[in-house]
């Protein structure tokens, strides 16, 4: 089955210059692009001058911990979680966004429903269980539970429910990196520093030793992918890099030492342009955490562009079902750092580089995030130019007007 789309502006993700063309897809591919006339049996959709670009990728996107709340996580039937998580994986994909990297939770049942056609949704790339040590960002425990060895005495309900995982100790981690590969994970992700939800930390901690990480490093490679890490503090982040780690989520408390270490290194940073009104937490001291982030957020962006780091970009929203409507306008904050040239780049070609590094456990090994002939039919066609206004990316119910994931059209408002 071809289908041709004619008469586009098309952005390609890689360059600042646009051209009118025509995309025609063979399957799921790009099979050709040219400016002058293709012919086909297939089906044609008339641009009609509109932005032609590669689907939108969120590289820090949680498809089961967005849509629920805590209480949710701790308390409600898991069957009504998933439930709840295939809707917004529609939703997600509603908004624009055909990719995500999913940053921790129990997701392999929903990426096998959208990669099977079951049900519509993003690409997925899963990291599943989040992989924490007793007392960090990632331990959900109620105060009364006993810590317990790692191969002992029963699991606790966010282990139970492949969200979370306690791992304490090198043999641990092991067996939890081990573990979340074995289930089809692309990659794995630790919390080696606090976080501002967090019960039982602080923001400035350092967690795991660098052994710990190391271990993780180590089962990640020998299966051909990498690890990233949940982490906001200087010496937090120094740690992770020594120990081999190739995706820092967050940093935003980073210093200039280490940001030039990560430049040095070739590290990517994965950042989220937070503002106050991104979540308001119910405790005081959470909240003050959740200031410090965003009053750092300015500095961190500045030093990642004075040492030329690999930026990805992700939203991170977390137990607020309210907000994901709102994954959209985590772009356009970008505008307070790049042109709008660099924001379209980052949320298409440079994440699609940044989730390559899953390598042989890539579940999308073709190429994404770019507009190309035999790249991945995954785009979408904006009512304006996004160049020239990145503002229409917030709106995508309105200025969204077709979007295709795999050579099919999930909206098509051109006709």
């Amino acid at each position: 089955m071809e289908i041709l789309i004619k008469n586009a502006q098309i952005f390609n993700g890689i360059s600042d210059k646009i051209s009118t063309g025509n995309v025609l897809i063979s399957g799921n591919r790009i099979k050709e692009i040219s400016e002058s006339e293709i012919t086909t049996d297939g089906t044609i959709i008339d641009g009609k001058g509109k932005f032609l670009m590669p689907g939108l990728i969120d590289a820090h996107w949680h498809s089961y911990l967005s849509c629920n709340t805590i209480k949710d996580l701790l308390t409600a039937d898991t069957a009504y979680m998933q439930l709840k998580a295939g809707i917004e994986a529609e939703k997600t994909l509603m908004r624009g966004f055909t990719t995500i990297r999913d940053a921790g939770g129990p997701i392999f049942g929903l990426k096998r429903a959208i990669d099977e056609g079951l049900i519509s949704g993003p690409r997925i790339y899963p990291s599943g269980s989040i992989i924490s040590q007793t007392g960090g960002h990632g331990d959900f425990r109620a105060i009364y539970d006993t810590p317990r060895p790692f191969d002992c005495c029963g699991l606790t309900h966010t282990e139970e429910i492949g969200a979370a995982i306690i791992a304490d100790g090198v043999d641990a981690v092991t067996v939890a990196a081990r573990n979340n590969l074995r289930l089809g994970a692309s990659q794995i992700k630790l919390m080696t520093g606090g976080g501002v939800a967090s019960l039982y930390d602080r923001l400035e901690d350092t967690q795991y030793f660098e052994e710990e990480i190391h271990a993780a490093v180590k089962v990640a490679e020998n299966a051909g992918t990498y690890v990233m890490v949940h982490v906001y503090v200087p010496r937090a982040i120094t740690r992770a890099v020594h120990a081999g780690v190739k995706s820092i989520e967050h940093g935003h408390l980073i210093d200039e030492p280490t940001m030039e270490l990560i430049a040095e290194k070739e590290v990517w940073l994965c950042m989220q342009p937070f503002t106050l009104d991104d979540n308001q937490y119910p405790t005081k001291e959470q909240q003050e955490k959740h200031i410090m982030i965003v009053q750092n957020t300015d500095k961190a962006y500045r030093l990642a562009k004075k040492y030329q780091v690999k930026l990805g970009w992700g939203t991170d929203l977390l137990f607020n079902p309210d907000n994901t409507k709102n994954q959209n306008k985590g772009i356009a904050k970008l505008q307070n750092w790049f042109n709008n040239f660099e924001i379209l780049k980052m949320v298409t070609h440079d994440n699609a580089e940044l989730l390559s590094l899953s390598g042989s456990r890539n579940p999308y090994p073709e190429k994404l995030g770019i507009i190309e002939e035999g790249a991945l039919a995954d785009m979408i066609i904006i009512n304006g130019n996004a160049l020239n206004n990145i503002q229409l990316l917030e709106d995508p119910d309105k200025n969204i007007l077709l979007i295709m994931k795999n050579g099919q059209i999930y909206k098509n408002d051109l006709q």
